[in-house]
């Protein structure tokens, strides 16, 4: 008796219904870690937010529990400067850059998008008696390879930054990725962003721990470092959150 010869049909029969039944698994996995997902999703953020407000320590390991307590996220025009009510639920200034209804065009820029939201999520810090101490605002820029995604923590004075922190990017490890290197953050603690309200901040080479209106430059990356002055002298200035920190609107 002879073998049951194979054929092109069977052969591709089988081939379905391994990926059907592979896709049905996968799909059923990842329907099922969603709340998971998104939980962990929301803890990472409030971790970020929690460290550029200084609070990382006081957390202990306590992050969500810090976040409610000492940090309350508003939303402002970035044309006025202005407080708004929240746009809608969950509203994310990066999910809706590119919402018509909620974003305006960049023109004459180099900092790397060509879309902007109109409004804006922000942190106020507070203390225990309510008054704030901090703000963090989101900024975002190209570096070498893609945006790079930040928070920049300033004291209630408008101008005096204590963090810089990119918690997203892909620029090259031990070169552009040493902007997530502690000793490189830290030369941003005290650094002023305006000079007689004109953005002043700048990041270039040498030796400017004296100089509080320059943070040295990476080594060996000179795109990356010229990223993070464009994305700061965006986000600082007229189009950016230049309105709402010259107005100081978190004291009134």
């Amino acid at each position: 008796m002879s073998a049951k010869k194979e054929t092109l049909g069977k052969t591709v029969g089988v081939v379905v219904a391994v990926c059907l039944v592979c896709s049905i698994i996968v799909s059923s996995a990842a329907v099922g870690l969603r709340d998971l997902q998104e939980t962990n999703a929301a803890i990472d953020k409030q971790s970020n937010i929690v460290e550029a407000a200084g609070l990382i320590d006081l957390a202990a390991g306590d992050i969500s529990g810090t976040f409610n307590k000492y940090i309350e996220e508003r939303f402002i025009n970035l044309e006025t400067g202005e407080y708004v009510d929240e746009p809608k639920d969950g509203y994310d200034m990066y999910k809706e850059a590119k919402n018509p209804k909620f974003s305006v065009e960049v023109t004459n820029s180099n900092v790397g998008f060509k879309q902007r939201a109109s409004i804006a999520n922000i942190y106020l810090v507070k203390n225990d008696a309510g008054e704030v101490t901090r703000l963090v605002l989101p900024v975002h820029g190209s570096g070498l390879w893609d945006l790079m995604y930040g928070l920049l923590a300033i004291d209630a004075d408008g101008n005096t930054v204590r963090e810089l922190i990119y918690y997203q990017h892909k620029e090259t490890p031990g070169l552009g990725g040493e902007i997530q290197n502690p000793s490189w953050k830290a030369k941003w603690d005290g650094k002023k962003l305006f000079d007689d309200g004109k953005v002043a901040i700048e990041v270039n080479k040498g030796d400017n721990s004296n100089d509080q209106y320059a943070v040295d430059a990476l080594s060996g990356a000179t795109l990356t470092s010229n990223g993070v002055q464009n994305t700061l002298t965006y986000w600082a200035g007229k189009n950016g959150f230049g309105p709402y920190l010259k107005n100081q609107t978190w004291k009134s």
